[in-house]
């Protein structure tokens, strides 16, 4: 069972380049700040567009940095089955604790299809999965039912939940078997999942404000439903700006405001719009984020 605040770690770059140094410090920032688990090469880690070798070392320095004070969960999905095979064999070979697979995006798979895709990984693999279904980036949104079914395969242990939908998850909580992981994969909606059985978050917000995140989902379940619902609404200010524009753009530029990565992105994303810069900016000193001086 993976519980809690997780965060989806940003990858960040220096002149074209993995910043490897930069990610091993994020990394530990977020240890240190009470987060329980990390995920390399998700959507935020700009996944689509690193080499095969550079996603392999990343999750690799994952694996080494984090030296099992908490899970590496990998993002190793992909559009092909076999890719997602591929990269899934090496996560698992490379020691990391579960592996994130996105629902293939572009083609479009049926609900059968989605069932064949995950159970074929699944059949092929140890290690255990957490599906992923994000339909504003795929496509295509994997129903309850689908779920359900994939639930019964021994080695899929849960979902990462980003429709949005809060009745689409608790189809999901109560079609699936007892046990079944379920975790948001939207920062603003984490607070409801927990009310409705969920487990926790994979969180865009927490590279910024892990011991807030992390808090809020700690006092929910310890019980303290006022103390997480005081941090969600602390959160809430964050959370919008984390997706002004598309993610990773705004938490990548976010971080580089901190000093603790490169303003730095891959084509077909590109630096932020000046005016949502200065948004940005806005928000973060508010929330009382330390914005370096050049800032």
């Amino acid at each position: 069972m993976f519980t809690g605040a997780i965060t989806a770690l940003v990858t960040p770059f220096k002149d074209g380049r993995v910043d490897e140094e930069a990610f091993k410090k994020l990394i530990e920032e977020q240890i240190a700040k009470g987060i329980k688990g990390i995920v390399p090469c998700g959507t935020t880690g700009e996944s689509a567009t690193l080499t095969y070798e550079e996603h392999n070392r990343v999750i690799e320095i994952a694996i080494d940095t984090a030296s099992g004070r908490v899970p590496v969960i990998a993002g190793t999905g992909s559009n092909s089955t076999a890719e997602t095979l591929m990269l899934t064999r090496h996560a698992e070979k490379a020691g990391a604790n579960a592996a994130l697979l996105i629902t293939p995006y572009y083609n479009k798979p049926t609900q059968q299809g989605l069932y064949e895709h995950y159970k074929k990984i699944a059949s092929e693999s140890g290690i255990p999965i957490i599906l992923y279904n994000v339909p504003g980036r795929t496509g295509v949104n994997m129903l309850p039912e689908t779920v359900a079914r994939l639930s019964e395969i021994k080695n899929i242990a849960g979902i990462k939940e980003a429709t949005g939908d809060m009745n689409q998850v608790s189809a999901v909580i109560e079609f699936s078997r007892k046990g079944f992981c379920v975790l948001s994969g939207d920062d603003f909606t984490t607070l409801g999942l927990l009310a409705l059985g969920g487990h926790g978050v994979i969180s865009v917000t927490s590279n910024l404000a892990p011991a807030d995140v992390s808090g809020m989902v700690k006092s929910f379940l310890a019980g303290d439903l006022a103390g997480a619902r005081r941090l969600h609404y602390k959160l809430q200010p964050l959370n919008r700006a984390m997706f002004t524009e598309t993610n990773p753009i705004p938490v990548k530029t976010a971080l580089s405001f901190l000093g603790m990565v490169s303003e730095e992105f891959r084509l077909p994303l590109v630096k932020m719009a000046e005016a949502n810069k200065a948004k940005l900016l806005s928000v973060m000193k508010a929330y009382g984020l330390a914005v370096a001086e050049a800032f």
